[in-house]
């Protein structure tokens, strides 16, 4: 009787966030689909909230490891930093070399997020060949690759300050550009967050040097160009194998946290095309309480009915007695379920921040949005939604006739619905599966020889 041969071993490293760990799950889905074992590898407060919804018949392994910070610490992009230099290296590379001691060669390769770069160098060590993984789409790459030819064009200081703050920012030739210099991702916050943000972005870059194969969780040609577009190095090594939503189905939902689904039922009363869906993410602080307040004030004056994800600790905006006031026409959720929203029949648009998984899904479900970026690549997607592909509208506020006119502008513009329409057949066609499928399969090729 032949003998059972044993799945080779890939690790997978998110980086700890809602909008990388999905991707990544889609990722190792995927893999355990071609007869892998994938595992995958988060700090504790990741690995709590994603291991009960991963069910045997997913084929997945989730480990957890120590991040080193107290339990009531805050995981901000700072705390987490720290946690990726300074503790987590060494522990993660022990877990790999008794994976390796255990699994007698079975561990063929490391994939990381690339904003958890720390763990390439930890697969160097452990002599695990490495692959980088980019969640989000590949122009965003791009931008920070360009980062050494903006600072020898003078665009932006060796610290990551733009010159020209008015200055608009065109990182390869045929982009979108972006039209602010604070658009740029590491412009966040304070002076001295905003050098600690650039240097991280820098560290990442040179880490990403030396890996042989980038994973992107995008799809080829994302704008459509008479020239080729390549801003990055040794273009031949990535691999685009989106989107990741469409590839891989297995995994019923790999959110943080518990959606609210009676919200279905309320759209189910409400009539075709006429909510407004509105959520910014996983991480809507930035907004800040004002804004809050200034769109819950339109929301109310507009009268159209809507569902907006807010979270409990971010409703200190809302006025007083607001849920009540809109009761008959807005629906507020911690957090809702997102793809069965957007794909419900009476949702008319999509007001979001733009998030990359947020954006995905809003094409599989052909919504048009109206775009609020906040923070990282969000300012990039934006300009590929408004400029590029033509299926959105970007506010720059929260006042009444602005995001009136928005919503009247991607709701009822035939020529946007229609743009949406052919992205959406395209970007969910077989040509795109086949070539992400074929994009991924010779990754795996190149990793197992």
């Amino acid at each position: 009787m032949p003998m059972m041969m044993k799945k080779k071993t890939i690790i997978l490293i998110p980086y700890p966030a809602q909008g990388h760990v999905t991707p990544m799950l889609k990722l190792a889905s995927l893999l355990s689909n071609l007869n892998f074992q994938p595992v995958v590898i988060t700090p504790e407060f990741i690995h709590s909230r994603i291991s009960r919804q991963i069910s045997p018949e997913d084929g997945i392994l989730c480990f957890s490891i120590p991040d080193g910070l107290a339990e009531d610490t805050k995981r901000d992009f700072f705390a987490i930093e720290w946690a990726m230099e300074e503790y987590m290296p060494k522990v993660l590379e022990e877990v790999v070399l008794k994976m390796i001691e255990e699994d007698g060669g079975g561990v063929v390769g490391l994939v990381a997020d690339l904003l958890a770069s720390w763990a390439v160098e930890v697969a160097r060590r452990c002599g695990v060949p490495a692959a980088g993984f980019w969640p989000a789409m590949h122009a965003t790459y791009r931008l920070i690759a360009a980062i050494p030819e903006l600072i020898q064009a003078g665009v932006i200081s060796e610290n990551g300050f733009p010159r020209n703050l008015s200055a608009p920012i065109c990182f390869s030739p045929n982009e979108p550009i972006l039209t602010s210099a604070n658009d740029l991702p590491w412009l966040i916050g304070s002076s001295t967050a905003r050098i600690k943000r650039f240097k991280f972005w820098i560290r990442t870059l040179e880490r990403s040097k030396a890996l042989r194969w980038i994973l992107t969780n995008t799809f080829q040609n994302e704008y459509e160009s008479k020239m080729t577009i390549c801003s990055c190095p040794n273009p031949e090594k990535v691999f685009e194998i989106g989107p990741l939503i469409m590839q891989a189905a297995t995994i019923s939902t790999s959110s943080f946290w518990e959606e609210d689904m009676s919200c279905l039922g309320w759209l189910d009363e409400q009539n075709v095309g006429s909510v407004l869906y509105i959520s910014f993410g996983s991480w809507v602080s930035p907004i800040g309480e004002d804004k809050v307040r200034a769109l819950a004030l339109t929301l109310e004056a507009l009268g159209r009915p809507f569902i907006w994800v807010l979270g409990p600790t971010w409703r200190r905006g809302l006025p007083n007695g607001y849920a009540e006031r809109v009761a008959t026409h807005g629906r507020i959720v911690s957090w809702a379920p997102q793809v069965e929203v957007l794909g419900h029949p009476t949702i008319g648009c999509y007001l979001t921040h733009c998030g990359w998984n947020s954006t995905i899904e809003a094409i599989q479900c052909k919504k048009t949005m109206l775009c609020y970026p906040i923070a990282g690549d969000q300012f990039v997607n934006c300009a590929y939604i408004v400029d590029a592909w033509k299926i959105g509208v970007k506010i720059e506020g929260f006042g009444i006739e602005e995001v009136e006119d928005g919503v009247r502008r991607v709701m009822e513009d035939e020529e946007v619905n229609s743009r949406i329409e052919k992205l959406n057949e395209k970007l969910f066609g077989k040509e795109i599966s086949s070539k992400a499928m074929t994009s991924l399969s010779t990754f795996i090729q190149e990793l197992v020889e």
